[in-house]
């Protein structure tokens, strides 16, 4: 009997006191109470904030919605309308430039011409500068830049080329690789070659990248990097297989081999 009493005594539990949970049930009111508080607090600092500088703040969104619709008026009725003009008078100059590409006559007055202009009417120069921003003349650019390299005045047609930008697939590795020759023509095959990297690296492609990294390689060799180079003729053996430039590349491979072991 006094085992049973004793095994009811160890399995005793207490039960909970109601005092502690009235306790902790006036602990939580008073917890969600201080959050709405503090919320309140916050709303109302809000709402003095806002009326104390309702002013400013209105003067600030005027200010964006007034710079918004600025903008899209200048779109319409300034950009477009030159982007419309500019297009127009590349025409002009852009003739003689093709002219000049596809006749053996009079190669360089022609591309004179393209630059300068004739008859009133603009050429590569003038619209590059009176044209700016616009996409006929960011072209501009990039005929000025081709034509003066043509014409072998090598700094000015570095100029011209720095200011053209284009994401063609084409187009933007040619102009790099433009600038590349412009200072492989001046003697400068340092940064030849790192103008040729920039125009293999710009717009991968089976056309312009082998082609640009040809002439890097070659160039690498010019200047004794044959590490380099070898790794370049590499590169085009092994992703360009079909490519121009790799029909004979085991030779440039076997040479850059020969030259790095030397």
């Amino acid at each position: 009997m006094r085992l049973q009493i004793l095994q009811q005594m160890a399995t005793y539990k207490k039960k909970p006191s109601k005092a502690k949970n009235t306790q902790s049930t006036i602990e939580t009111n008073s917890t969600t109470a201080e959050v709405f508080n503090t919320l309140d607090e916050t709303a109302s600092r809000s709402e003095q904030f806002v009326i104390k500088n309702q002013k400013t703040i209105f003067i600030v969104l005027g200010l964006i919605v007034a710079s918004i619709l600025g903008f899209l008026a200048y779109q319409k009725y300034v950009k477009a309308p030159k982007e419309k003009v500019a297009a127009d008078e590349l025409a002009f100059p852009k003739a003689y430039f093709e002219d000049a590409l596809t006749t053996p006559v009079a190669v360089d007055s022609l591309l004179v011409l393209g630059l300068e202009g004739a008859d009133g009417k603009y050429g590569f120069t003038d619209i590059a500068s009176k044209f700016s921003g616009t996409k006929a003349g960011n072209l501009a650019n990039y005929y000025a830049g081709i034509s003066h390299l043509k014409l072998k005045n090598y700094k000015e047609a570095i100029d011209y080329l720095e200011d053209f930008s284009s994401d063609d697939e084409l187009l933007g590795p040619t102009a790099k690789g433009a600038i590349a020759d412009a200072f492989a023509d001046i003697n400068q095959p340092k940064e030849a070659l790192e103008y040729y990297l920039k125009a293999a690296k710009l717009r991968e492609n089976n056309f312009s990248t082998p082609l640009y990294l040809f002439k890097a390689a070659n160039t690498a060799m010019e200047l004794e990097k044959y590490s380099k180079a070898l790794d370049l003729f590499n590169q085009i053996k092994k992703e360009y297989p079909s490519a121009t430039e790799a029909k004979n590349i085991d030779i440039y491979i076997n040479k850059a081999t020969f030259a790095s072991k030397n």
